[in-house]
């Protein structure tokens, strides 16, 4: 059957385009797959320079690959752009073969057009994307370090002070607790501008923390909060106390878990909250409770964590907390989880991989 095989077959049926060239560049052959993606016939093809149905910017290294074709090389993978008749560019993946007995150049072009519209898309995105990540880099930096002029100012006239004059421990206190805010305040923006000096952004250092300390630490940036509105918070660390993470992230997490338990209590109510930690079939568990509002998960279902989402009508309701909460934790490679009731509370599981 070998010899009796229809070679000539295969040619016109191929689904990518075939073009048999001689060595002065001119189309000796073409099947029908070739002439349609140009949009010619393959009479009108044959005889023509291929020079000229070449994109004007592809012609020279073009040239220089037949050449080198010239001297038994073979071409793989070589892509080049044509011009179809109606004035279209197409993008061409060319295998091509020299035949030395026949003075002939053998290739075969798979059409990549769609690729590499696919390919110019992802890249015009990215570009778009780093730009804006960019910006938003800029704009943070510039926030972050600004805010820092009037924090400064701030300790400044707090340094002044002469509290010992002050006769009222009442206004002491709150003296005290305004400075420790401001002094909080100032370290979280130096933190800040100091991951966005960074080259390696994206590269978030971790450290071993206490998890009590942090959170204390961020009950000091809200204890006027606290004392205002008599909140009460438990703890219990005693299924362990330490874990290896961003200590921004961790405060972060804190600081927004707790605002929202206080903020979002029950009318009439004490703002109770329970910070704990357990393991759960050996994986280490942070759990945050509280006796607020809570929510009714058929509703919120999986919008609890995204940007923007709100879910009452509370004046400083931004829907960022909870959008930030599940950022920092699973861009440390953790899970987190709310498990809630209308009234009863809410709880989220944040688990350490």
């Amino acid at each position: 059957m070998g010899n009796d095989f229809d070679l000539e077959h295969y040619f016109e049926l191929s689904p990518d385009g075939i073009c048999i060239a001689g060595q002065d560049g001119l189309c000796v052959r073409v099947n029908r797959a070739f002439a349609d993606a140009l949009g010619y016939s393959a009479d009108e093809l044959v005889g023509k320079p291929i020079r000229d149905l070449l994109y004007p910017e592809d012609r020279s290294r073009t040239n220089a690959a037949f050449e080198k074709m010239k001297y038994n090389l073979t071409l793989t993978n070589f892509e080049n752009r044509y011009v179809t008749k109606a004035g279209h560019v197409r993008w061409f993946s060319w295998t091509a073969i020299p035949i030395e007995s026949a003075q002939v150049i053998f290739g075969i072009a798979k059409d990549v057009s769609h690729q590499r519209k696919l390919d110019d898309d992802r890249n015009q995105l990215l570009t778009k994307m780093t730009r804006s990540v960019d910006n938003l880099k800029q704009l943070t930096y510039a926030t972050s370090h600004d805010l820092r002029a009037p924090v400064n100012n701030l300790l400044a006239v707090f340094s002044l002070m002469d509290v010992s004059k002050i006769s009222d421990p009442e206004t002491r206190k709150f003296i005290d607790m305004l400075k420790l805010a401001t002094d909080n305040l100032r370290s979280t923006l130096d933190t800040y501008v100091e991951m966005l000096g960074q080259k390696d952004i994206l590269n978030i250092s971790q450290e071993e923390l206490d998890l009590g300390e942090c959170l204390q630490v961020v009950m000091g940036s809200v204890a006027s909060l606290i004392e205002h509105t008599h909140a009460k918070v438990r703890t219990d660390f005693s299924a362990f106390s330490r874990v290896r993470f961003n200590r921004l992230y961790m405060e972060s997490i804190y600081l927004n878990l707790l605002t929202n338990s206080i903020k979002y209590a029950r009318n009439g109510s004490v703002p109770r909250i329970f910070v704990q930690t357990r393991l759960e079939e050996g994986v280490r568990q942070l759990i945050f409770s509280d006796a607020g509002q809570g929510f009714d998960m058929s509703q919120v279902k999986d919008r609890v964590f995204g940007l923007h989402q709100k879910f009452n009508n509370h004046h400083d309701s931004k829907g960022i907390g909870l959008y930030l909460v599940h950022h920092h934790v699973t861009s440390m490679g953790g899970r987190i989880q709310l498990e809630s009731k209308p009234g009863e509370g809410a709880t989220f599981i944040i688990s350490f991989d």
